[in-house]
């Protein structure tokens, strides 16, 4: 395993609040020359806001090597290892969609609180995103990545992140079983059982990775800033599926998380 990224408070707190930002995670360089391609794609002229017409404008998925570098840093790999388990996670061939949001009077439209999806039945709609799934040992996902390729504050429409929320989805994915639950059915109830949860905003600068555990709860917001936001959210894919009950009890933190959440023996 490699050295640690990641302190054993920042473990703990992955597994409780179910995120750590990790700064620094790939050099603000990269961020840069990420970021001339992004803008290049928008047809956006970053000097002229009269050209920002959208609140929001979606780009296709990016493997171009800056990307690649950025995704792939030793740093990011630690912290891989340290959260997933050494071997337990597939390399990034690159950082897929990008959601370039802009300061912007009008509502993006996407900006409701959700759990990312990551497989479907043969019996469910490939085209219906309320259809894809969930379930409790998260397959296809090992970690959600917000990927900062731009300075973030808090007026430049940071995620917005429910701390603690995944132990409650936790709860919602047990009784599917590997079936899972649909995004509509998580959707349902409004995600209601997380509104007590605390609020935390995705900032930072350029080159900040926030890893988030899979059943986190999260939101886009406007953008009530000046700079355009750019930011990344690939899934992080396992090597092999999450298992809750492992014969040598080598669970990772993100397994933890959950048999802590479904108050089973975690450690």
């Amino acid at each position: 395993m490699s050295d640690p990224a990641l302190t054993p408070s920042q473990v703990e707190q992955f597994i409780t609040s179910g995120f750590v930002r990790l700064d620094g995670a790939f050099p603000a360089a990269l961020a840069d020359e990420g970021r001339a391609i992004l803008w290049r794609d928008t047809g956006c002229d970053p000097n002229d806001p009269a050209t920002w017409t959208r609140p929001v404008v979606r780009l296709g998925g990016y493997a171009d090597p800056p990307f690649v570098r950025a995704a792939n840093t030793p740093l990011l790999h630690a912290a891989f290892d340290q959260l997933v388990g050494p071997g337990r996670w597939a390399k990034l061939g690159g950082l897929g969609t990008f959601p370039v949001r802009f300061p912007s009077s009008e509502p993006p439209g996407d900006d409701g609180w959700h759990v990312d999806m990551s497989f479907g039945l043969p019996e469910d709609d490939p085209n219906d995103f309320l259809s894809w799934r969930a379930n409790i040992t998260s397959r296809n996902r090992a970690l959600l990545l917000l990927f900062l390729f731009s300075d973030v504050g808090e007026d430049d429409a940071p995620t917005r992140i429910r701390a603690g929320s995944h132990v409650h989805i936790a709860r919602r994915l047990a009784p599917a079983e590997e079936r899972g639950l649909t995004l509509r059915e998580l959707a349902a109830s409004e995600l209601s059982e997380t509104e007590g949860c605390d609020e935390v905003l995705a900032t930072g600068p350029a080159g900040t990775v926030y890893l988030c555990h899979p059943f986190l709860v999260h939101a886009a917001q406007p953008h009530r800033g000046k700079t355009p936001r750019f930011m990344a959210q690939p899934p992080l894919h396992p090597a092999e599926p999450l298992s809750l009950e492992r014969p040598d009890g080598a669970y990772s933190p993100v397994e933890i998380a959950i048999r802590r959440a479904l108050e089973r023996r975690a450690e």
